[in-house]
């Protein structure tokens, strides 16, 4: 039986406009997946960059096997990302062109025990708009209550 992971990064859906996702696999070593199965990782503070026409997920954290020996990985390092090429073209494509950024927004591991990362095309938002996805939070709760006190 493989644990299914699931590491969200919540902050991204607050600080940016997610235009487009994709789905890549993740270039990992064994004490990594491990880790990550264990639910031992954190994508809040990571982003995505262009290297040599590949991409690579930078300020991935991962902790740290706690069984591993000295062969255990680096916590934080760049990690490669698979995509197809002609994703590839287009992501960096809309990176160079239109001043968007690339988040990893979830983590997590499928059927087979691959690791994925969920990545998103972005867009910055003003705090004009932070503000308003905070009032539209507040209504979405109240309506909530009063609906769960009229049940």
């Amino acid at each position: 039986m493989i644990k299914v992971a699931n590491i969200l990064n919540k902050r991204a859906k607050f600080d940016y406009e997610i235009i487009e996702t994709y789905s890549a696999g993740i270039v990992l070593t064994g004490t990594e997946i491990k880790s990550i199965r264990l639910g031992k990782a954190q994508i809040a503070e990571s982003f995505c960059e262009f290297s040599n026409n590949e991409l690579f997920a930078i300020n991935t954290y991962i902790e740290e096997y706690a069984f591993g020996n000295q062969f255990n990985h680096k916590s934080r390092s760049e990690r490669k990302l698979l995509l197809n090429k002609k994703e590839l073209k287009s992501l960096a494509r809309s990176v160079e062109s239109k001043g968007l950024t690339i988040i990893p927004l979830r983590l997590f591991t499928n059927e087979k025990g691959l690791a994925k990362l969920e990545i998103g095309l972005c867009r910055g938002k003003k705090t004009y708009d932070k503000r308003e996805s905070l009032k539209e939070q507040d209504t979405k709760r109240d309506l909530a209550r009063i609906k769960k006190e009229f049940n």
